[in-house]
């Protein structure tokens, strides 16, 4: 029901004229820079979002985007397109960015960023918030103890409670090695099939093979994105959140064989970034870093705290439209929100990206 109202509130901000009117009024205010952030290419038409994205708006690669903010008058003059630029970039690594993403791509001719997690793309692990939920999936025990407590798996409530008890303690892991040792816990008590179900493989994080793939298209750029995707403002150890910063790059350019210049934060909102975060990024000498702060870019914007509007495959391509005229800020917090709170158990079903995951995982007050 709530899918259906937000597509219709959609549908009359379109069809009435406000989202073209947005779309002038951003493009009358000169130097405004759209950066959507998705997460997977498929379980939705991603297609026909970039068929809008490509008629309205002037598709760039992440970095010359950047450089002619940062330069508005030096690529003035010979941009004669006055469309509003717009970035398309895709976080953590899914595969289903090389079987779907790169084809759309190349079809459309209009290129994407991603940011990765090399950490993930080196082990092949399955990403840490879709771990529970496909460990109780999966699981044919019917009772399992976590943490003390019992939960009695042939009853659909239990099942739901551990899953959002696995996925709120792994949120609050402040270290990569806790979060990492709790899951080994988990998977001893909830064992499942090592085998990878058809379903599951779009999920699984990219190889290196197909990241290089990627990037000699052309039309692919790669930026990272720590090298574990811990929550940053969690971690305890100011060191760690360094090296999470620092070696995820030394990694990808090894692979690449050129230096990357960007970064985005995992669950890029401010009380997810913290302090110690931004000072390492800025150490570690990146020239542009993306958070998920609903918002358009200009000139004067923070080159460390950029701005990136999250859209999901899954949205009609109408309300992908009303967020990236800026109508959608607001609803869409609160719909993601609302929506968290309550989600239930889904059998074989994949959760939210992570960002909008942790709007519901009612984290512990950060620390200092």
């Amino acid at each position: 029901m709530r899918k259906r109202i937000s597509t219709f509130i959609a549908a009359c901000l379109y069809y009435s004229g406000l989202i073209t009117l947005a779309r002038w009024w951003i493009r009358r205010s000169a130097h405004h820079l759209v950066i959507l952030n998705y997460h997977q290419a498929t379980g939705g038409d991603l297609r026909r979002h970039l068929l809008y994205l490509r008629r309205h708006y002037r598709i760039l690669h992440l970095e010359a985007a950047m450089e002619e903010l940062s330069m508005p008058s030096k690529h003035g003059k010979r941009v004669g397109d006055r469309r509003t630029p717009l970035v398309l970039t895709f976080d953590d690594g899914y595969y289903d960015n090389y079987t779907h993403g790169l084809a759309l791509a190349r079809e459309l001719q209009m290129p994407f960023t991603i940011f990765l997690t090399p950490g993930y793309t080196e082990s092949g692990d399955y990403f840490w918030w879709r771990e529970g939920n496909r460990l109780v999936s999966h699981t044919q025990v019917g009772e399992a103890t976590i943490e003390g407590r019992i939960y009695h798996l042939d009853r659909p409530k239990e099942r739901n409670r551990l899953a959002e008890a696995i996925l709120t303690r792994v949120c609050q892991a402040t270290s990569v090695a806790e979060r990492q040792e709790f899951l080994r816990v988990v998977r001893q008590a909830l064992p499942v099939s090592p085998s990878v179900a058809p379903e599951e493989k779009p999920a699984l994080p990219l190889k290196w093979a197909e990241v290089r793939e990627m990037e000699e298209s052309g039309w692919v750029s790669f930026g990272v994105h720590t090298m574990h995707h811990p929550i940053l403002a969690y971690l305890t150890d100011p060191t760690e959140v360094q090296r999470e910063v620092e070696e995820c790059r030394t990694m990808l350019e090894q692979q690449l064989g050129h230096p990357v210049r960007t970064f985005a934060y995992p669950i890029g909102q401010l009380q997810h970034i913290g302090d110690n975060a931004i000072r390492a990024v800025q150490k570690a000498g990146y020239e542009w870093a993306f958070t998920t702060l609903y918002g358009f870019n200009t000139p004067r914007s923070d080159p460390h705290l950029l701005r990136r509007i999250e859209v999901d495959v899954s949205q009609h391509w109408l309300v992908m439209a009303a967020e990236t005229a800026g109508f959608w800020g607001l609803f869409s917090r609160l719909r993601w929100i609302s929506a968290m709170r309550k989600a239930p158990y889904r059998e074989n079903k994949a959760l939210h990206p992570p960002s909008k995951i942790l709007e519901g995982c009612d984290p512990k007050p950060l620390r200092p």
